[in-house]
């Protein structure tokens, strides 16, 4: 017989809430779960495994409409492939987008850290060479700060 787990065991499993399981019930993303004689959710391997795929679209930023559409698909049946298959290659080529655009947003991070690493590496070494020239004028630092940032 298929192992059954509790609303409170999926819970601790996916990291979702009982309320937020109920609610992905409720909305249709998750088909109506069994119950045990006194009616509480029972959740098969099934579930668990449709669970953790709503998890991955819900990880790469799936709206919420569009994940409720799957669901609605995917409980209309096998006729349902050819378009499940489609919505999903959508989304991979919006998640791709997504993760190229993060790339490019971190390289010009690694940009800014690495400039701001020269620059105190600059300050720093010009304040060792100003040491025992105390009567020399200097730039303040905070306007060679502002200038450079």
């Amino acid at each position: 017989m298929e192992s059954q787990l509790s609303i409170d065991e999926v819970a601790k499993r996916t990291g979702l809430t009982a309320y937020t399981l109920r609610y992905y019930e409720r909305i249709g993303l998750i088909a109506p779960v069994g119950r045990a004689a006194g009616g509480q959710r029972r959740y098969a391997a099934s579930d668990m495994t449709w669970i953790e795929f709503l998890l991955r679209l819900r990880t790469t930023h799936m709206p919420i409409g569009k994940m409720q559409a799957f669901a609605k698909l995917r409980g209309a049946g096998d006729s349902t492939v050819p378009d499940r298959r489609q919505m999903l290659e959508e989304h991979l080529t919006d998640v791709l987008a997504e993760i190229e655009a993060m790339r490019q947003s971190a390289e010009a991070l690694q940009a800014k850290i690495e400039h701001y690493r020269s620059l105190e590496q600059s300050l720093a070494s010009d304040s060792i060479s100003d040491e025992g020239h105390a009567n020399e004028h200097r730039e303040p630092l905070r306007t060679r700060t502002r200038q450079t940032a």
